[in-house]
C-alpha cells in the first residue's frame, strides 16, 4: 500500500493535562442540512461542522438548488425548488450516498451518483432497490456506485420494506425525506440484525425537534407522517464520537483530559464513552457541561458488545491492544462495510506492531502483548483508523501514521488538536 502523503510520526505522550474543545457532530450536521433543504422556511445552523463529508453534503445540495451563506461560524440555508439534472460527488461519505438519493427523488431531473473508489466498494443495494420498490427509475449496473436517479419532483411513499443490515443510514436516509412524501412513510426493517440503533432514534429526534411527526412504532418499524418541516435556529452539539480519541489519550498517557459542551441529553452514540470507559479503568464525571476523564494509564481489558454504535469499535480496539487483559468485542459484523473492512484493518495493524488481535465472526479478539513496537500504521483511507493509530503511538515509540489528513473527514485540524493536547501537559 502506498500513499501520496508524508508519514505522521505519531507523538509520544504521558501524565496528560487539557481542555480539548471539539468541533460539531459529522451526523447532526448532515442531518440537520439535508432537513434544511427541504424545510418550509430558511434554517441557521450555529456551529455546524466543517469537514469534507460536510462540504460534500453542501456541494450536493447546492447542485440540486439549495442556498448557503456562511455567517461566521454558522451557516444560514436558504431551501428552494429541487431540480436537475445534477452530477453527486459523494467522496467517502456515508451520508452523503446514502442520504441523498432519497432526497433526490424529490426532485425533477436525473441525478446522478458517484464517489471515490472506497466508496464503490461500499453496499448500496439497499438504497437503490428501496427507491425501486417506491416507484423511482433508478438506473445502476451494480449494486454500489455510480447510479443515476430520475426523479418526478413527487413520491407517494406509504409502506416500504427493506433490509438494512448493512446500515441504519439506509433507514435514515429515507426517514429523512418521508414527510416530504404525498403519504408519510411506514418503514420496517426485515433483516435479522440492525446495527447503531442510536442513530435511527438521532434521525427520528431531528424530525420531531422541527415539528415532524415521527415515531417508533416497534423495535424494527418507524413511521413518518407527511408534513412541514421546521426551519429557525439549531445549534449542532460537538460530536462526541471524535471525543473518543482525546479520552482515550488521557487513558494511555495518564492523566486528565476535559471535554467542554458535553450534553447532559443526547442522541449521539459517543456518549457511551462515559459508559465504557471507566469498564476499562477511567475515571469519568460530569461537571455543568464538563466532561472530565482522569486515568493512571492502567487500562484493562473489556468484554463488549458494540452493536449500539460501531463507530466507537477503532478507540475501544487502539485501547485494548495496550490493555493489561483480554478484550473481545461483538456485535460490529457490519463495520466490514464501512470506508474499509474495519475488523480486518484493525486486525492487521495491531497485528504489525506486534499486537495479537484476531478477527470473529462479528468482531475482534485482542489479547495483551509485551512486544508492541514501532512500525507503518496503514489507515485505509479511513479517519478512524488514523486516530486509532495516534492513540497507540502516544505509549509505543515509532508509530507512523501512513496518511493522517484522512482525519479530514470528521475533523479536519485533528494532527494540530493532537498536539495541542500534548503541548499543554503538566
Amino acid at each position: 500500500m502506498t500513499s501520496l502523503h508524508p508519514f505522521w510520526p505519531a507523538p509520544q505522550g504521558r501524565d496528560l493535562d487539557a481542555t480539548v474543545a471539539l468541533p460539531g457532530s459529522k451526523s447532526l450536521t448532515n442531518r440537520e442540512l439535508l432537513l434544511s433543504a427541504i424545510a418550509s422556511e430558511p434554517t441557521l445552523l450555529v456551529a455546524p461542522l466543517v469537514s469534507r463529508d460536510s462540504k460534500l453534503m453542501i456541494q450536493a445540495l447546492e447542485s440540486l438548488g439549495i442556498s448557503f451563506e456562511w455567517q461566521g461560524a454558522d451557516l444560514l440555508v436558504t431551501p428552494g425548488k429541487l431540480t436537475g439534472p445534477a452530477v453527486i460527488d459523494c467522496g467517502l461519505a456515508g451520508t452523503v450516498m446514502r442520504f441523498v438519493p432519497p432526497l433526490s427523488t424529490l426532485a425533477e431531473g436525473r441525478i446522478s451518483f458517484d464517489g471515490d473508489e472506497g466508496a464503490r466498494r461500499r453496499p448500496m443495494h439497499t438504497t437503490i432497490d428501496s427507491l425501486r420498490a417506491l416507484g423511482v427509475e433508478v438506473s445502476a449496473e451494480s449494486d454500489s456506485l455510480p447510479f443515476t436517479v430520475s426523479g418526478t419532483g413527487r413520491v407517494a411513499g406509504g409502506l416500504l420494506e427493506i433490509d438494512a443490515s448493512a446500515s441504519s443510514q439506509f433507514v435514515s436516509g429515507l426517514l429523512l425525506v418521508a414527510a416530504r412524501f404525498e403519504n408519510g412513510l411506514t418503514l420496517r426493517h426485515t433483516g435479522v440484525e440492525l446495527p447503531s440503533l442510536p442513530h435511527i432514534e438521532m434521525t427520528l429526534e431531528t424530525l420531531r425537534q422541527r415539528g415532524v411527526d415521527a415515531t417508533t412504532i416497534d423495535e424494527r418499524t418507524w413511521r413518518v407522517e407527511p408534513g412541514l418541516i421546521s426551519g429557525g435556529r439549531k445549534v449542532i452539539e460537538p460530536d462526541l464520537s471524535n471525543a473518543g480519541p482525546f479520552l482515550a489519550a488521557a487513558m494511555v498517557a495518564g492523566g486528565e483530559i476535559r471535554v467542554p459542551n458535553w450534553p447532559n441529553v443526547t442522541t449521539q452514540v459517543g456518549a457511551e464513552f462515559v459508559r465504557i470507559l471507566p469498564m476499562m479503568g477511567a475515571k469519568v464525571f460530569l461537571q455543568g457541561d464538563v466532561l472530565t476523564l482522569q486515568s493512571d494509564g492502567v487500562i484493562h481489558g473489556i468484554d463488549i458488545d458494540l452493536s449500539i454504535g460501531g463507530e466507537l469499535t477503532p478507540v475501544i480496539a487502539a485501547l485494548a491492544a495496550i490493555a493489561d487483559s483480554p478484550t473481545v468485542i461483538s456485535g460490529v459484523s457490519h463495520l466490514r462495510g464501512h470506508e474499509t473492512d474495519r475488523l480486518a484493518a484493525l486486525a492487521a495493524e495491531i497485528n504489525r506492531i506486534g499486537g495479537i488481535a484476531l478477527e470473529t465472526a462479528d468482531g475482534l479478539e485482542i489479547d495483551p502483548s509485551n512486544n508492541l513496537h514501532g512500525a507503518l500504521w496503514h489507515t485505509y483511507e479511513d479517519h478512524r483508523m488514523a486516530t486509532a493509530g495516534a492513540i497507540i503511538g502516544l505509549r509505543v515509540p515509532g508509530i507512523e501514521i501512513e496518511d493522517i489528513t484522512t482525519t479530514s473527514k470528521t475533523m479536519p485540524d485533528f494532527a494540530n488538536m493532537w498536539k495541542n493536547m500534548l503541548g499543554a501537559t503538566a
